[in-house]
C-alpha cells in the first residue's frame, strides 16, 4: 500500500519516489493540500510561484507574462533524511525594501537595492524540522537561498544532494564552459541547450583537468537567450561555507538541477544551525544590456566587513609574467630539477638557467616603465625559491613565501621602488597546498608588511593537496575565504588567481580586489582564444565580479617574443584598448613587454589615460558572442571613457552620446581599428582621431572581426575650435 501511494505522490508531482521519512507508516501518510505562494518584482514585471504540491516545493517565474523558469522542485537529501517532502507551510513573510549603499570601488559609485522579498518557512511534518525559502524579486531577477534555523531536531547535518531546478521553456541558446571542479579556463562554446551533450568532448580537448562530472554539465553563471528574446542568466551570490554550485542539464526535458561539487568522501557540504545556503540567481530581460547592468549579485551579499577601507585602492600594473607566459623567460632560477630546497647560503652546487625572470635588474626596468608612464604598482612573478621542486613534482611544501632567489635583492628593490614612486604587487604560487599556504599566511603577509607591498597576486595551480580535494569544494572555498579575512587583517589587498568563480563577496570584503577565475590573456600567449572570447565574459564570469584579465597586448605574433612559440594572439590592438572599459576592474594592468609599447605609443595612451574606478556606468549596446559597448564616468574627475569589443563579426555602433553632461562640448579622441585590420593579418592597424561633440552628438564607428575602439573624452576649449564637430 505504501509504495502504490508513493508512486501516485510521486507521478502527481513530477517528482522521483523517495522513500517515505523514518518512521512514518503508510497509516500516517497526511492528505496535503496544494498550496500556491505569489508575489511580483517593484516593477510588476517579474512573478514569482511558491507551490507546495503534494507536500513538495516548487516555484516557478515569468517575465512579462512569459514563462522563464517553469515549474521547478525545491529541496536538499541529507545523508540521513531528506527535506523535500511532507511539507506543510508553518508561515509566510512578506516584505519590501528599497534602499542605497557605496561601494568601496566598482562601476557606479552608488548602487540600488530595491526588491520584494517572500519568506516561506516550511515544516516537515514527520520529522518536526523546519525550513525557510527566502525568495527576493528584483526588477532584473530573482535571488532565492535555503534557510535552516535553529531547532531541537536538527542542529549538525550533511547534504547529500541540493535539489534545486531550473526548467527551461525551451532549447535555448547558451554561452557555456563544461563543468569542471577544478578550473574555469575553457573558451566559451556557444550552442543549443540539445547540442551541449554532442559538443562537451570537443569543449575540454586540451584542458588538463581530469574532474569533468558530466557529459551535460556546466558551469555558472551561464547566459542564454530564448527564441523569443528572452536573456536568462543562472548564478549564485554570497559564495560562503558551501560549495560551488554547477548545472546538470536533463537534455530530454531541458530541466538544469544543481550539482554541488563534492569533497573526497562524495558528501557535498556539512552544515550547523542557524545556516543558510548561498543565494540562487536568475537574471532576465528582453535587453542584453539590463543583465550587464544587474547589480542582484552584489547586493545578496552582506555589507562591507572592512571598517576602515581606506587603504583599499585601484592599481594598474606592469610585470615581469607576460615574458614567463611566452616562454620568453622562466619562473625558476635553475633547470636542475635535482635540486630540492634551495640553500641561499651555500650556491655552489646550484647553476643559473640564464632564463630568470625576476632579476634584480630586469625588475628595474620595469619599475623604471612604470614610473615613467605613470602606472602604479609593478607585480613580479619567480621571485622565490621553490620553483624548480614545483616542477619536480615536489611540491606539497615547496613555497614559504619569503625567500628569494639570490638574483632578487628584495630590499634593493623595495628601495628603489619607493625612490620612483612605485608600489611592488607580490606573488604567492600555493602550488595547490592550501594548507602549506595558511601554515605561513601570517609570516609572508608580515613579510609584505615590511618590504612594502599592499596587494598579493595569489596562485593555486595544479591538483589540491590534500589528494582528493578539488578547488571548488566546501573544504577549499572556506580556505579562500580565510585567506581573504586574514589578509584583511594585514590591510592587504587579494586578487586571486584558479580560485573560485566570483559571487558578489567584493561588497563584503572590497580587499578581494580582483579575481582571474576565467580564461584569461595568458591563453593567448600559448594557444590562443576564440575571437569571441571578450563579449561572452561580461555575461558570465564578469556577473559575480571583476576579472584580472591582464589585457594590453600589442604584439599578437608571439614568434616575436619568442622564437620557439609559434602562437597567433586573436585579437587587436583597438580591441584590446576596448576591453579596460567593458571589463571593468580596479585592478587593471598593461601585460605586454615594455618595448611593445614602446612601438606603439599613441595607442598605449589611451591604458594610461583610462580609469579603474567609476561614477556610472552605461550600456550602450550589447550581445552575447557579438559586442558589447559600454561608457562610465570616472570616479573623482568626471572624465568619460568609451569602451566597444566585437566577436566573430564586424560590427558597426551607431551610438547616441547622451550620457555626455548636457551643456558640456567636449572633444573625443577616437582609437579604432583601421579599415583594412584584421585579427589574423593585421591586427595592428588602428586610427586615432579626434572629434568636438555634445550630447546630442552621434558616433558612428565600425570595430572589425575580433576588434573593437576607446575613446576617451575631455571637456573643449578654445584651442579645439579646428578640430571637426560631430552631428
Amino acid at each position: 500500500m505504501r509504495n502504490i501511494i508513493s508512486a501516485f505522490i510521486a507521478l502527481a508531482t513530477g517528482l522521483t519516489a523517495f522513500a517515505a521519512p523514518a518512521g512514518a507508516g503508510a497509516g500516517d501518510m497526511p492528505e496535503f493540500a496544494s498550496e500556491t505562494r505569489s508575489f511580483t518584482s517593484p516593477d510588476g514585471n517579474l512573478r514569482m510561484d511558491f507551490i507546495l504540491d503534494n507536500g513538495a516545493p516548487f516555484y516557478s517565474l515569468s517575465y512579462k507574462d512569459k514563462p522563464v523558469i517553469g515549474k521547478s522542485r525545491l529541496g536538499m537529501r541529507l545523508t540521513d533524511s531528506g527535506l523535500f517532502d511532507w511539507f506543510e507551510i508553518n508561515d509566510v513573510a512578506t516584505s519590501s525594501f528599497d534602499g542605497t549603499w557605496n561601494p568601496v570601488w566598482g562601476e557606479e559609485a552608488e548602487i540600488r537595492d530595491h526588491h520584494n522579498e517572500m519568506a516561506v518557512t516550511l515544516r516537515q511534518i514527520s520529522s518536526d524540522r523546519r525550513m525557510t525559502l527566502r525568495f527576493r524579486l528584483f526588477d532584473d531577477g530573482l535571488g532565492f537561498r535555503y534557510e535552516f534555523p535553529a531547532q531541537d531536531n536538527l542542529t549538525y547535518f550533511v547534504i547529500a544532494d541540493e535539489l534545486t531546478e531550473f526548467a527551461m521553456t525551451g532549447d535555448h541558446t547558451a554561452w557555456w564552459i563544461p563543468g569542471d571542479y577544478d578550473t574555469q579556463e575553457y573558451d566559451y562554446t556557444e550552442s543549443r541547450l540539445s547540442e551541449i551533450r554532442g559538443l562537451l568532448g570537443g569543449a575540454i580537448s586540451g584542458n588538463l583537468s581530469q574532474t569533468i562530472f558530466s557529459d551535460t554539465g556546466v558551469q555558472t553563471a551561464l547566459q542564454l537567450k530564448t527564441d523569443d528574446g528572452l536573456y536568462i542568466n543562472l548564478h549564485e551570490a554570497a559564495l560562503v561555507n558551501y560549495p560551488a554550485m554547477h548545472l546538470e542539464l536533463n537534455d530530454s526535458t531541458m530541466v538544469f538541477k544543481a550539482h554541488l561539487t563534492p569533497d573526497p568522501n562524495g558528501d557535498m557540504a556539512y552544515m550547523q544551525t542557524a545556516c543558510t545556503t548561498p543565494w540562487r540567481t536568475v537574471i532576465v530581460s528582453d535587453d542584453a544590456r539590463d543583465i550587464l547592468a544587474s547589480r542582484i549579485t552584489l547586493n545578496l551579499n552582506e555589507p562591507c566587513k572592512i571598517g576602515d577601507t581606506s587603504w583599499i585602492h585601484p592599481y594598474k600594473y606592469v610585470g615581469v609574467w607576460w615574458e614567463m607566459i611566452t616562454g620568453k623567460s622562466s619562473w625558476s632560477y635553475t633547470n636542475d630539477l635535482k635540486t630540492v630546497h634551495i640553500d641561499t647560503d651555500d650556491l655552489s652546487a646550484v647553476k643559473p638557467n640564464g632564463t630568470h625572470g625576476a632579476t634584480t635588474e630586469n625588475v628595474k626596468r620595469y619599475i623604471d616603465f612604470a614610473s615613467e608612464h605613470g602606472f602604479d604598482g609593478v607585480l613580479v612573478e619567480g621571485w622565490n625559491v621553490g620553483w624548480e621542486d614545483w616542477f619536480g613534482n615536489m611540491k606539497e611544501y615547496v613555497f614559504d613565501f619569503v625567500t628569494p632567489y639570490p638574483d632578487f635583492d628584495v630590499d634593493g628593490i623595495r628601495k628603489y621602488a619607493e625612490e620612483k614612486g612605485v608600489k611592488m604587487i607580490m606573488h604567492h604560487e600555493t602550488s595547490g597546498s592550501p594548507r602549506n599556504y595558511e601554515r605561513h599566511l601570517d609570516t609572508a603577509y608580515t613579510f609584505m608588511k615590511e618590504h612594502g607591498y599592499d596587494a598579493v597576486k595569489s596562485g593555486y595551480v595544479g591538483n589540491i593537496i590534500p589528494k582528493g580535494n578539488n578547488h571548488y569544494n566546501q573544504w577549499m572555498v572556506n580556505h579562500y575565504q580565510y585567506a581573504i579575512e586574514k589578509a584583511a587583517d594585514y590591510r592587504i589587498m587579494v586578487n586571486a588567481h584558479e580560485a573560485v568563480r566570483p559571487t558578489g563577496l567584493c561588497r563584503t570584503w572590497p580587499n578581494l580586489i580582483s579575481n582571474e577565475s576565467a580564461r584569461g590573456t595568458e591563453y593567448q600567449g600559448t594557444n590562443g582564444s576564440k575571437p569571441f572570447h571578450v563579449t561572452v565574459l561580461p555575461f558570465t564570469r564578469l556577473i559575480g565580479g571583476p576579472m584580472d584579465y591582464t589585457p594590453g597586448i600589442f604584439e599578437m605574433d608571439i614568434s616575436k617574443i619568442n622564437p620557439n612559440n609559434h602562437t597567433h594572439a586573436n585579437f587587436t590592438i583597438a580591441n584590446q584598448l576596448g576591453i579596460y572599459v567593458v571589463m571593468s576592474s580596479p585592478l587593471q594592468m598593461a601585460a605586454d613587454l615594455p618595448e611593445n609599447y614602446e612601438r606603439f605609443p599613441d595607442a598605449f595612451q589611451f591604458i594610461k589615460d583610462v580609469a579603474l574606478d567609476w561614477e556610472k556606468s552605461v550600456y550602450l549596446e550589447a550581445e552575447p558572442g557579438e559586442y558589447v559597448t559600454v561608457a562610465r564616468k570616472a570616479k573623482g574627475t568626471g572624465q568619460w571613457f568609451l569602451g566597444n569589443v566585437s566577436g566573430e563579426k564586424a560590427h558597426t555602433s551607431r551610438i547616441r552620446l547622451d550620457f555626455l553632461d548636457p551643456g558640456k562640448e567636449y572633444v573625443a579622441t577616437i582609437y579604432a581599428d583601421a579599415p583594412d585590420a584584421d585579427y589574423r593579418t593585421n591586427p595592428q592597424a588602428y586610427t586615432i582621431r579626434e572629434v568636438r561633440c555634445t550630447s546630442d552628438s552621434t558616433l558612428e564607428q565600425t570595430a572589425v572581426e575580433a576588434g573593437g575602439f576607446a575613446v576617451s573624452f575631455r571637456e573643449a576649449g578654445p584651442q579645439d575650435r579646428k578640430i571637426r564637430r560631430l552631428r
